[in-house]
C-alpha cells in the first residue's frame, strides 16, 4: 500500500453490515445506510444513497439469492465520493453495465443508479461472489 493510500483509507470512513437476503434484509439496508449517512453529516447526499442503496440490495435480493446466504452492504465516505457496495453469492449472475435502455419488464434500477453516481460497475470474487459498487459524488 502506497502512502497516498494509506492517507485515503486513514481518512475515509467505513460501515459494514451483512443482511439476510430478503426483502425485510434489502428494506433494513436502505434504513440503516440512510441513518449512517445522515450520522457522518453528509444529509446532501441522502436522497442519492438511499436510492443507490435501495436499487443494488433489491437486485442482491432479487437476482444474487442463494437460499441459505446473505448479502452484505459496505458504505464507504472519503473527502470527494460516497462509495456503496453490495455483495452477493451469486457471481454467476453479472448485471450488464451500460447500454440499457430501459424498456422491457427489468433493468430500470440500474438506470437511476447510473444517473445518480459518477461511475458503478461489477467486481468478482472471491468466488462464488460478486459485489456490484457505486460512487456518488460529495459535495
Amino acid at each position: 500500500m502506497n502512502p497516498e493510500t494509506s492517507q485515503l483509507m486513514a481518512t475515509a470512513r467505513h460501515f459494514t453490515l451483512q443482511l439476510s437476503s430478503t426483502p425485510r434484509g434489502a428494506r433494513l439496508a436502505r434504513l440503516l445506510a440512510v441513518e449512517q449517512v445522515r450520522a457522518w453529516g453528509l444529509e446532501d447526499s441522502i436522497g442519492a444513497a438511499e436510492q443507490v442503496v435501495a436499487e443494488l440490495a433489491s437486485n442482491a435480493v432479487t437476482h444474487g439469492h442463494v437460499p441459505g446466504r446473505d448479502f452484505r452492504l459496505r458504505v464507504i465516505a472519503t473527502g470527494a465520493a460516497l462509495r456503496i457496495e453490495v455483495t452477493d453469492t451469486r457471481g454467476d449472475r453479472v448485471p450488464v453495465t451500460g447500454g440499457h435502455d430501459g424498456s422491457g419488464e427489468g433493468g430500470r434500477g440500474l438506470l437511476i443508479v447510473e444517473a445518480l453516481s459518477r461511475g458503478w460497475g461489477v467486481r468478482p470474487g472471491p468466488a462464488p461472489q460478486k459485489t456490484v459498487w457505486a460512487e456518488i459524488p460529495l459535495p
